[in-house]
Order: structure tokens, then sequence, then C-alpha cells
């Protein structure tokens, strides 16, 4: 009876073990807010700019970006911060040397562009939205997609012109590493129609091309400075649910190991001899045991589940029985093909601590299920079973 009872303790305290190292769900879609200092970032690039002035708008030039007449370089610098995974908001400074394109007229033939180098620079607040994680969940990628919009002013220093401005734009994000990454921003921005130092515009055009645009790339390098990255939230629905697997485990273990109580009690009330009582009993309580293995490990988690294999292994020398050792994994983790092998080397691991015991190899079968969900919670299929044939 002592020897039941101290069965029915350890699976209690190999149950609650289990249920700690189990990993906690997290919600997919909310993480833990982070101090102000956190998930700041600094980055400079290389831009390009194609100017777009209000006052072509009645010429037929062409609109290719890749002009020489519209073509200008420059560079930015922009420091910002994440408030969550999925929003965040920077300032930009940008240094440019811009363009003012005008038609060149000529008797006798069509107008020909022409273009008048200015010096500018502009400063816009935009916010910003991260696609991936607002729509897929926060995690750890080497890809993201932004889109980005705000507004501010240009300073057009040849002509002493400031005027307004605003952008809008798509940035691709690709992280080096945890703190380095390298930015490739597509963007666009549109003013007043004397932005460039010139107002002068076809009045029956649109609105939108009576300002001053540009269309514009910028390459950069970007740095995360403080704490990067975001602490998933607890699914507690998720957890009350995994603990109540957990306890129908425990509880129809408990209730297992009550029915085989009442049925030794029952034994021991017919008064047999004492001798076949006690060998009966030992071998009603040895004759099987687990041992549980963590995540992607052949390795025992705990010694303690070796106490009941070391009974199995001295009821197989006393009597030169057979042992057969089972090996499983849990099937919602890994493929089938690394599932097999590694249920086979779990069996095996448990296979050695036998011979350890003494055991002959000889009588050692040894035999690997794969992944398997027979039990719940999950992870109670990482496990080798031990039986006397």
């Amino acid at each position: 009876m002592k020897k039941l009872m101290f069965v029915l303790a350890f699976a209690g305290l190999s149950s609650a073990a289990m249920a700690q190292e189990a990993a906690l769900p997290t919600d997919k879609y909310s993480v833990a807010t982070n101090r102000f200092g956190a998930n700041w970032f600094v980055s400079v690039g290389y831009d390009y700019h194609a100017a777009y002035s209000s006052q072509e708008g009645k010429y037929k030039f062409s609109k290719n970006p890749f002009e020489s007449f519209r073509a200008n370089h420059g560079f930015d610098v922009a420091v910002g911060k994440w408030f969550s995974p999925a929003l965040g908001a920077r300032l930009k400074f940008q240094g440019i040397a811009g363009k003012q394109v005008n038609a060149l007229e000529t008797p006798n033939a069509a107008p020909t562009p022409e273009s008048i180098d200015f010096d500018q620079f502009n400063i816009t607040l935009e916010g910003m939205l991260n696609l991936h994680n607002l729509f897929a969940g926060y995690k750890s990628r080497v890809w993201e997609t932004i889109l980005h919009g705000g507004a501010g002013f240009q300073r057009n220093c040849s002509g002493n012109v400031y005027a307004f401005v605003y952008t809008a734009g798509w940035l691709n994000q690709f992280n080096i590493t945890k703190r380095v990454h390298i930015n490739l921003d597509i963007y666009g921005m549109i003013g007043e129609k004397d932005n460039d130092g010139n107002g002068v515009y076809t009045a029956d055009r649109k609105k939108l091309f009576s300002r001053d645009r540009v269309l514009a790339a910028s390459l950069g390098l970007g740095v995360n400075l403080g704490k990067v990255g975001w602490e998933k939230t607890p699914d507690i629905d998720a957890i009350m649910a995994l603990h109540k697997q957990q306890l129908d485990a425990l509880n129809a273990t408990i209730k297992d190991l009550q029915d085989e109580n009442a049925r030794l009690k029952a034994l021991l009330a017919q008064k047999p001899k004492t001798t076949e009582v006690v060998k009966t009993v030992k071998e009603v309580v040895t004759t099987n045991a687990s041992v549980f293995f963590n995540l992607n490990s052949s390795r025992i988690a705990s010694r303690k589940d070796l106490v009941n294999v070391k009974e199995i292994a001295e009821l197989a020398k006393q009597n030169g029985s057979k042992v057969l050792v089972t090996g499983y994994a849990d099937s919602k983790t890994g493929s089938a093909a690394y599932n097999a092998k590694l249920s086979e080397r779990r069996a095996q691991t448990v296979a050695d601590e036998l011979v350890k015991m003494g055991v002959s190899r000889d009588n050692i079968i040894v035999e690997g299920k794969g992944g398997v969900n027979d039990l719940e919670p999950y992870p109670y299929n990482r496990r080798v079973t031990v039986k006397v044939q």
C-alpha cells in the first residue's frame, strides 16, 4: 500500500512539473507596454528625387522620373519611435538639391524642358503603420512593410521661400540584426504651386497638377535604440483552457490509481498467503512506468521519473523478463519524419538507463512510435513508456 501511495503522490508531482514546463500561450495581437525609452530608432539615407513643377502642366513633357531635367539628389536623417508594434512616428530632415522644371520656348519649335537648380531642405513629421504587425501579429521578421504619411514645411534657400508640404509613402525595412536594418523608402511629396520659386500654372488644370510635386526614393541604414522588441501578453482564455486540460488529465490519473487501490484492497480481503499478495501488488505497481521529456529533447526532463523504471528493472532481472521501451513525441510540433527519429532517440535513452540498472540489453525491446496525440495536454505525449512483457 505504501508503494501505491508513493506512485499516487509522484504522479501528482510529475503532472505539476509538466504544467510548469509547457510554454504559456500568448496573445497574437497584444503586447506589454514598454517604457518611453524603448523602441527608438535613427536612420540616414541617400535620396533620389524627381521634380514635377506646377508650371509645366500645360506642356507634354516626359513624366519619366529618371529624366535628367527632373533628377536631383540629397540625403535624409530621421529619428522616430514605435509606440506599439504597429504604430510609430518619425521626424525627418531632408537636404536636397532641388529642381525647378520650366519650358524653354523657341520660335518655330516645340517647347523643350529646362531646369534650374536650387538648394532646399524639408522637415516633416510622419505617422507610421507597420502592416505586417497589424495584420499578421507581432513577431521577429526579416522584412517589414510600413506605410507612412505626414506634413511639414520646405525651405527654398535660393528663393527664400517657406511652404507647407505633405508626404506619403511605402517603407520597406530589412532587418539585418536585432538593432540594424536597411531601409528602402518610396514616397511622394506635394506642396503649393510656388515651392520651387515659380508659381505659374494653368488654371484649368486639376488641383493636384497645379501644385509642385516630387516622386522620390531613399536607400538608407537604420539603428534601433534602447530596448528593442515587445513582450507578448499571456492569452488568458487559452491558459485557462490549458489548465483545465491539465486538471482533467490529473484527475483521470488519480481516478485510475484509486480504482487500482480499490482492486488491491479487494485482493487483500481474500486472505491469500501473504507472500502471494506482496508479489501480486508489486507486479501490478511496477510493471509499467512513464518517463517525460522536454520539447525537442531526448534528455530525460526529471531523474525522478526513473524511480519506477528502477522497480521495473529489478522485477525484470528477478524473472528474466523482457522489457518493452516505447518512445513518443507530440504530433503538434515537428514533422512526422523528425518525430519518428526523436521518439527512437528518447526510447534509446531510457534503454541505456535500464542497462545501467543491470538489465541485459538482449532483454530490452526498443521502438519509436513517432508523433502522437494520445494524451491531453499535448506536452504529456513527449514520453517513453517502460513495460514488462
